[in-house]
């Protein structure tokens, strides 16, 4: 890709790979984008824990569990275009810098809040949407993080290696907050703010250097370029709407906490373990992608694996039995893992770096609503009919979707290999 004309290296980032570097975890910044990530990671899903316990603990109301999600997803559908503008116009290190700052701020606020006693619903809808508002900014940044740092003939080893990573964090990140809780919410509150500390230091370190790019006024020209741009590849746009219906139709991690308490009757650990499951099937499936890369029949792979989702949705449904239901909760974050590897190196290889962020935008506004506005979703559908209900037709819904998708989107369905792509 050639540079512009008025090309100076004083005012954005890319890095500086070494294309000699003898193995992946020793090229130049890979440690420290990693260390970035599992930090936030594993703090989100320690506080993911606390909110849902203590605002079920509060309210009792499967309807209070689906407006947590709701509070989340507002701000990201509401600033998706100023932060993919930002993203592709501002410093991007900054940015991530300064949303992580905030988090952890916030973090402080909720633990304060605890250890006197004064957390009430609404303080805990408000603070998950100041989390939503910086991770609206901070992930679109973050995603061109790996790109930069890592050629494309590394990336499906690296995103791999990343996403296990990822995953580790949300094992040990449910299970921690569920022991935690114990003590009480503000104890996990003071974890996730060292935590979002951490990752700030780590995406401090990165070695990133500043490229100047001609400063242009937000419009919506801007992102109906972005529109044509995916228009044009409908295997990437194949790839995100998949696993937007997929994940908003079989929305089983809202329902946690009501499983927990009401169905398995295994308290605050056994939510711990429910919210670990899906992370421990996802890292066994990263840790096998970093041995051997999805670099064929990527297509195919996917549409299996979203399927296989739908089924352990349903059979996580009607569950009754606590070993049972981890078992189908891994099996689903498993398949989940073979999106996530494909979705992310059509996103990431195939988009030129100058709409790098604002496409990123658009990923995780998909990614955001299949995740916020599916908890919503199920929350809503569990107050009328029931959670076991709710939960199943998600899942039946998630098959139904990968059927359609896979008669609508054929280049998706023939999509090979995932090291050939290269932006255009």
């Amino acid at each position: 890709m050639t540079r512009p004309k008025n090309f100076s290296a004083t005012a954005e980032e890319t890095s500086r790979p070494d294309p000699h570097a003898g193995g992946l975890l020793r090229h130049p910044g890979l440690m420290a984008f990693l260390m970035a990530r599992t930090s936030s990671s594993f703090s989100s899903c320690v506080q993911a824990v606390a909110v849902g316990w203590q605002i079920y603990a509060l309210t009792h109301s499967a309807r209070s569990l689906a407006l947590v999600g709701l509070a989340q997803f507002f701000p990201m559908i509401c600033l998706t275009m100023l932060a993919g503008h930002a993203a592709d116009h501002m410093n991007r290190r900054r940015i991530a810098m300064t949303c992580q700052g905030i988090e952890a701020a916030s973090a402080l606020i909720m633990a304060t809040a605890a250890f006197g006693g004064w957390t009430t619903p609404g303080m805990i809808y408000a603070m998950v949407m100041v989390f939503g508002m910086a991770r609206a900014f901070e992930m679109p940044c973050q995603q061109t993080f790996l790109p930069s740092i890592v050629p494309p003939h590394m990336f499906p080893r690296a995103a791999a290696v990343s996403s296990s990573l990822f995953q580790a964090a949300a094992v040990t990140g449910p299970s921690v907050g569920g022991l935690l809780y114990g003590a009480g919410a503000g104890l996990c509150y003071m974890i996730c703010a060292l935590g979002f500390a951490l990752a700030m230091l780590g995406t401090f370190l990165l070695p990133l250097r500043n490229i100047a790019r001609p400063r242009q006024p937000m419009s919506l020209s801007m992102f109906m370029d972005v529109w044509r741009f995916m228009r044009k590849r409908p295997d990437m746009l194949g790839a995100i709407s998949l696993d937007l219906f997929a994940v908003l139709l079989g929305g089983a991690t809202a329902m946690l906490p009501v499983y927990a308490s009401d169905i398995l009757h295994a308290g605050p650990m056994g939510l711990g373990l429910l919210r670990a499951a899906p992370a421990m099937g996802a890292v066994a499936c990263a840790v096998f992608f970093v041995w051997k890369p999805l670099n064929h029949r990527a297509g195919p792979s996917m549409f299996a694996a979203v399927a296989t989702f739908g089924v352990a949705t349903i059979v996580f449904a009607f569950s009754t039995s606590m070993p049972l239901s981890i078992l189908a909760l891994a099996v689903l974050g498993a398949a989940d893992v073979v999106s996530v590897v494909v979705r992310g190196a059509l996103v990431q290889l195939r988009t030129p770096d100058s709409m790098r962020g604002r496409v990123s935008a658009v990923n995780m506004l998909f990614i955001g609503s299949s995740n916020q506005l599916g908890e919503f979703e199920s929350g809503m559908l569990a107050s009328a009919i029931g959670p076991v209900e709710a939960v199943a037709l998600g899942g039946v819904g998630t098959i139904a979707v990968t059927l359609l998708w896979m008669a609508m989107f054929p280049s998706l369905r023939h999509l090979d290999r995932l090291d050939d792509i290269r932006a255009e």
